[in-house]
């Protein structure tokens, strides 16, 4: 069974016991919560949500809180000298799944 579920203005295709990386999830690591933004539910039956599916749910178990790659950021305007780099290291929280409920 396999579920598109939508978090974080993204959205991801998980199965039972997948693990994935989302935007950052306020909570503890061992913490389980429950993704309610599920847009379908496929297995032997294709359920597609009119946006979301009605009463199902996906569980997941929070594995770490931490940092993404860091991504550098260059501006410049030609002939003038004028250049900036910066780096940007988005907060992540990775996930995996426990359960999901159609």
């Amino acid at each position: 069974m396999y579920a598109v579920i939508k978090t974080g203005g993204k959205q991801y295709k998980v199965s039972e016991g997948d693990l994935f990386k989302v935007e950052m999830i306020e909570g503890a690591v061992g913490d389980t919560i429950e993704l309610d933004q599920v847009l379908m539910v496929g297995g032997a039956e294709v359920k597609l949500g009119t946006p979301l599916v009605p009463g199902a749910k996906v569980k997941a178990q929070i594995v770490a809180q931490e940092k993404d790659k860091k991504i550098i950021v260059f501006k410049s305007k030609r002939r003038q000298g004028y250049r900036k780099k910066f780096g940007h290291r988005q907060q992540i929280t990775r996930l995996k799944v426990a359960a999901i409920e159609a």
